[in-house]
């Protein structure tokens, strides 16, 4: 059984991140967090309802795949990883990633 925790690994924290959780529209703010692959959007968003006490609109997911990478000779490859780009509903709360994490 996967906890909340197993499930969102950690927010997203870049430049492109962070402003689109400003330039929010309708009111409604979009977060970004990194997942676990095998994560559904309805595991994604009943764990965030969970952890932060706020209600999900919509949930979106990216996969990425990791880049081939070399040592010398030898080649490697980067672990892939899912990204989800989660919408709260119009009014809630403004929301701070240092907070709850």
């Amino acid at each position: 059984m996967r906890t909340v925790w197993d499930i969102i690994k950690a927010p997203v924290i870049t430049e492109k991140a962070l402003v689109a959780k400003e330039e929010s529209q309708d009111g409604r703010q979009l977060l970004t967090f990194r997942v676990d692959t095998r994560a559904t959007k309805p595991e994604i968003k009943s764990a965030i309802e969970k952890i932060f006490n706020i209600q999900v609109d919509t949930v979106r997911t990216i996969n990425y795949m990791g880049k081939k990478k070399r040592q010398g000779r030898f080649e490697g490859r980067r672990p892939s990883w899912k990204k989800a780009y989660v919408t709260l509903k119009a009014g809630q709360d403004p929301f701070d990633y240092g907070e709850n994490i």
